[in-house]
């Protein structure tokens, strides 16, 4: 499946994609849902909610005012490392290569040196209570893979766009890097942020703004059965991605 896929457009377009212009129209970008620095936190705290990190907002905007008075533990390092891959993303270009920087950046309290910021070589696989979830593809064809998908998002950010499908592809990007879990670690905060980095570099930095990390963790285990597609990247039903491509516009009600 490449990121570019416009099958599943239609159906989009029908279920949610008529109403994104209502919904952006309607979004509250001022500063009275907080400024663009502690949006930015907030992102990041949410992002690493989902992941298992225990620190609420309220506890970290806590220890930011007072970071002279405490030591920072490995959970506030995750969010703050969170933090400058943001912060890093909205001030430079999405390709490949600032990517993997922003992994780089974020992974530091996950990965030993070595792994930061590089595409594994090792196979990965997602477990959940009941042992294997999804199995995802084997390391040697990772750089590959890659490679189409940034091509593929290239060639989106080179195209005319309306904003339904902004976010139709989007939350396609946002997915299938889930499935290539390109990463040892790290591959969720990697979806989440270059599914937004996708729509700030397409339709404006207000973007960064949006509440989609703390829609995804409010409904987490609707987001993560709605990633999941299948048991192995060789078996994705596409065809059932409409629930999770519904997701991203749904942050915005």
């Amino acid at each position: 499946m490449r990121v570019t896929e416009k099958k599943y457009l239609e159906k989009y377009k029908e279920t949610i994609g008529d109403e994104i212009p209502a919904l952006i129209k309607n979004l509250d970008f001022s500063e009275s849902r907080g400024g663009f620095e502690y949006l930015t936190k907030s992102s990041a705290v949410y992002s690493s909610n989902i992941e298992g990190n225990s620190i609420d907002l309220n506890s970290f905007m806590n220890y930011e005012i007072n970071r002279d008075k405490f030591k920072a533990g490995k959970e506030i390092e995750e969010i703050q490392d969170l933090v400058q891959a943001y912060e890093f993303a909205q001030n430079n270009k999405l390709n490949e290569k600032n990517l993997l920087n922003c992994h780089k950046i974020f992974s530091k309290t996950l990965l030993i040196k070595s792994k930061r910021g590089k595409y594994r070589i090792e196979p990965v696989g997602v477990f959940g209570k009941s042992g294997l979830a999804y199995m995802a593809v084997e390391p040697e064809f990772v750089e590959n893979e890659m490679k189409t998908f940034f091509q593929d998002i290239n060639d989106l950010l080179l195209s005319e766009l309306n904003e339904m499908e902004v976010f139709y592809f989007a939350s396609f990007i946002h997915l299938r890097l889930a499935h290539i879990h390109p990463f040892r670690d790290g591959n969720g905060r990697a979806a989440r942020l270059l599914e937004k980095w996708f729509v700030a570099e397409k339709i404006g930095r207000d973007f960064w703004k949006m509440p989609s990390e703390e829609f995804y963790k409010k409904n987490q285990a609707k987001y993560y059965e709605n990633i999941h597609l299948g048991v192995n990247f060789y078996e994705l039903n596409y065809d059932n991605c409409l629930a999770f491509l519904e997701m991203l516009p749904s942050s915005l009600k």
